[in-house]
């Protein structure tokens, strides 16, 4: 029986999975007219698999000899170009003499006439006595380092010209990130490659996308086709809505409910089902989640999400190439507008960064549960001001990203409350100084029917020379709750300026003081705010 994958590439008959192939419009007729070309996009994209299945069709085809394989094992050579060039050396024979029939294997031995130039003539060998043209897929190339990296690519640059008859007819690199940014991989200089780009015979860089949201509901179809159990189309949209069609957490989202959860066929799979597994897989960090954490302290990751999460300008003085690299990295996407690439990497992010103060937080849903089982709102936003009066100074100091660290800290302690039950919906506004939050909360209603509690709130913060973002933020606010469909919600407003409340001593000279209020105000449209300025 099929099942939604993980873990490594996917198999066609073991695993659900689509076409890989159709993944990468245009790949067939570059190879098919000998072009040199480049695949990327982030981990646990589908990357592998859909580089195995292209290779595996051209060579079935009849046509070509097309060879995929891992230059993984070419990592550890750092520095040392030799045995980089004998790791991927073996590891392109091991696969040709598993994957290709045995009139297409490579010549043995490899010659070896200059160790500078191995894979050079290891090539030209091969190209030469293969009767059909050679296709080589070279999957994780952004493995390779310094100089090991620097003969790989200027090796085959060089032996482009010889095509067919001594060269491979075409290549393709694949990694995390696209050709531009190897020449951080090689130390830095692109001039150590011979040009500004250091392969500039390449043709295309082609980037592997993310599931459309047909594609999220075909994957869900083929489960319900192998066992009968649909995904009800709440639930497709809902995993397409918090995945963004980011294809590990497609699978993941799935693969939590049906074996994890273990909600078995015939019970149809609900909204709340996935809404549960996105909560367990935030919480247990799963590997490729990790991996993207691990990135935050970087300076061009950290560069582009804290100004992100703030609600501000998003500029540095290297501004593309950090985009660049936090998109390669899967963090952001750009369009409309550049944004957290989905709404479970905004949760990640969020109570990641907050995880050095969420300790100190020890409050509960038990501290304002009414009797009828709903939150009380205005008791935590009290709550909330005590407790930031008393330690937001200290909290704050602790957080990594400064800009944001009095947003993390609310959100930690709203997080505290909710967790495990509850769900907080994170949405950051690029360029218009806001976070805004949409608190969902269940209980029962009067006649014992499920219901959920909803709350809204802006986040906002007044800094040195701007004036005070209260009417700016409470019209910001009317604009949300139309968008959430509620008819009241909260502004708060941290106030940084330098010897005001709530700044904090470590950073602008301030102390958090008694000058926190807590009140109610009327929206330009008409609506009940509650305002809490800390």
């Amino acid at each position: 029986m099929r099942f939604f994958n993980t873990a490594g590439p996917c198999v066609e008959g073991r695993h659900y999975m689509l076409p890989p192939v159709e993944r990468l419009p245009g790949a067939i007729e570059l190879v098919e007219e000998g072009m040199y070309f480049v695949v990327h996009a982030p981990r646990q994209t589908g990357k592998t698999t859909t580089l195995m299945a292209l290779a595996r069709r051209l060579t079935e085809e009849g046509r070509f000899a097309a060879v995929h394989f891992s230059c993984e094992t070419g990592k550890v050579a750092g520095s040392d170009y030799v045995s980089g060039q004998r790791a991927l050396l073996r590891a392109m024979r091991q696969r040709a003499m598993d994957d290709l029939p045995a009139s297409l294997w490579p010549p043995e031995p490899w010659p070896a006439h200059d160790d500078a130039h191995l894979l050079s003539d290891a090539l030209r060998a091969w190209a030469q006595a293969c009767p059909r043209p050679l296709v080589l897929l070279f999957d994780e190339i952004d493995a390779l380092r310094d100089d090991t990296l620097v003969s790989v690519l200027s090796q085959l640059r060089d032996r482009y010209v010889a095509r067919p008859g001594a060269a491979p007819w075409s290549v393709v690199l694949c990694g995390l990130r696209d050709v531009r940014d190897y020449k951080a991989a090689s130390g830095g200089d692109p001039g150590r490659l011979g040009t500004s780009s250091p392969f500039n015979i390449k043709v295309k860089s082609m980037r592997l996308g993310d599931f459309t949201a047909d594609e999220v509901a075909a994957l869900y179809g083929q489960h319900l086709a192998d066992t009968g159990q649909p995904f009800v189309d709440e639930a497709v949209a809902r995993a397409f809505e918090l995945t963004a069609g980011q294809p590990w957490l497609v699978n993941a989202l799935a693969r939590e409910i049906t074996r994890e959860m273990k909600i078995l066929p015939p019970t149809p799979i609900a909204v709340e089902h996935v809404e549960a597994a996105k909560e367990r897989l935030i919480l247990a960090r799963a590997t490729h989640i990790d991996s993207l954490v691990a990135r935050l302290q970087e300076g061009r990751v950290r560069r582009i999400i804290e100004p992100l999460m703030a609600g501000g300008s998003v500029s540095s003085p290297s501004y593309d190439e950090d985009v660049a690299y936090v998109r390669d990295l899967g963090l952001v996407a750009l369009a409309p507008e550049l944004h957290i690439a989905n709404p479970i990497y905004r949760e990640v992010i969020a109570r990641v960064l907050a995880g050095t103060v969420q300790g100190d937080i020890t409050v509960g849903p038990a501290h304002f549960r009414r009797t009828d089982g709903t939150l009380d709102l205005d008791a935590i936003l009290r709550a909330f001001a005590r407790f930031w009066r008393e330690q937001g100074d200290v909290l704050t100091g602790a957080l990594p990203y400064h800009e944001v660290a009095p947003h993390l800290v609310l959100m930690a302690y709203l997080q505290s409350i909710v967790n495990g039950r509850g769900f907080i919906d994170r949405e950051y506004g690029v360029g218009r100084g806001r976070i805004d939050l949409h608190l969902r909360w269940p209980y029962q209603d009067s006649s014992g029917k499920p219901a959920w509690q909803r709350e809204a709130l802006e986040l906002k913060v007044w800094r040195d020379k701007k004036p005070d973002p209260v009417d700016e933020g409470l019209a910001q606010l009317d604009g949300y709750l139309d968008r959430v469909g509620l008819d009241r919600g909260v502004l708060v407003i941290f106030d940084r300026r330098a010897g005001h409340a709530g700044v904090g001593a470590g950073h602008a000279g301030g102390h958090a003081s008694a000058d926190i209020e807590l009140g109610e105000i009327e929206s330009p449209r008409g609506r009940a705010i509650t305002l809490l300025r800390a």
